[in-house]
């Protein structure tokens, strides 16, 4: 299949505009940090994270299939933190932890998602830009920059070549992580187990962590990363703490653009006006989990 050819100059630019605030970010992150052949460690991370999907993107735009993105979203993480840790050992503790945090999430999460999308048969995000070639490099650019910014906290802690023991706020980050990847884990789960069931179909689940948060594994990604981000803070010199934008950029994508915006709308379209789903809606969180409650 061909693909097509308009070319979007506004797009062309959005993927320029993208990948400067990624190199800034990793110019900052890698400020002070450790070098190979000059260039900062976390750098050789970022180019690495915008060639991967910018070289996955181009049989992706011919095929026009979103199949293989949250994959290869998820190969970016595990491929950007190989690199760090490679070019920057022997690490100490809290970067063994980190690394092995960061490719325990991206494994389970990137497998996830590629099941779900291959089961469902197409990503509903992707539904009016993946036949526009330029549009559809958009995404894939922003991508690398959501891998980037989402571990710029992990990358500053393995490249930044500080040596501090663990400390309270270290194990304290460390706990947070777990919670916080449980909580998604087990959310994720149940959805696909309720999903899996013929009886529930055309139902919307409101049992287990979804009858306390109407988006409880939004809530436990938004956790796990500010866990991470609070182990990175007694590493952290200079521009580094920019790296803490981490949770902070986490909570805006999920809860301002394509996380909990598109579902509610999904949701709101599907079941909106039904007894049941507003009476739902009306007495559990959009986000931060508490225990279920009788609407009046």
């Amino acid at each position: 299949m061909d693909m097509p050819t308009h070319v979007s100059a506004r797009n062309l630019l959005s993927v320029c505009i993208i990948t400067l605030l990624g190199t800034a970010l990793a110019s900052a992150g890698g400020s002070g940090g450790l070098v190979r052949a000059e260039v900062p460690i976390f750098l050789w991370c970022a180019g690495l994270a915008f060639g991967l999907n910018w070289l996955v993107y181009v049989p992706s735009a011919f095929a026009r299939t979103e199949h293989y993105y949250d994959l290869t979203g998820g190969l970016t993480y595990l491929s950007v933190t190989g690199l760090a840790a490679v070019l920057s050992g022997p690490l100490d503790l809290r970067s063994i932890l980190v690394v092995s945090m960061v490719s325990i999430w991206a494994i389970r999460l990137a497998g996830f998602l590629f099941v779900r999308v291959k089961r469902v048969g197409k990503d509903i995000r992707f539904d009016s830009v993946k036949t526009k070639p330029s549009t559809f490099l958009v995404w894939w650019t922003l991508q690398a920059l959501w891998v980037l910014t989402t571990m710029a906290a992990a990358l500053a802690i393995v490249t930044g070549g500080e040596t501090v023991p663990m400390s309270y706020l270290g194990w304290t980050g460390f706990g947070i992580w777990l919670f916080g990847f449980a909580v998604e884990v087990v959310a994720d789960a149940q959805k696909s187990s309720f999903k899996n069931d013929p009886s529930n179909q055309g139902q919307f689940i409101r049992t287990g962590l979804w009858a306390w948060s109407r988006h409880p594994n939004y809530f436990g990604e938004i956790v796990l990363w500010t866990g991470v981000a609070l182990m990175a803070v007694p590493v952290l010199t200079g521009w580094q703490y920019a790296t803490l934008i981490s949770p902070v950029f986490v909570s805006f994508l999920l809860m301002k653009m394509s996380g909990v915006p598109l579902l509610e709308r999904k949701a709101d379209e599907r079941w909106g006006g039904q007894e049941d789903y507003e009476a739902y809606k009306a007495v559990t969180p959009v986000l931060i989990p508490r225990p279920p409650r009788t609407g009046k």
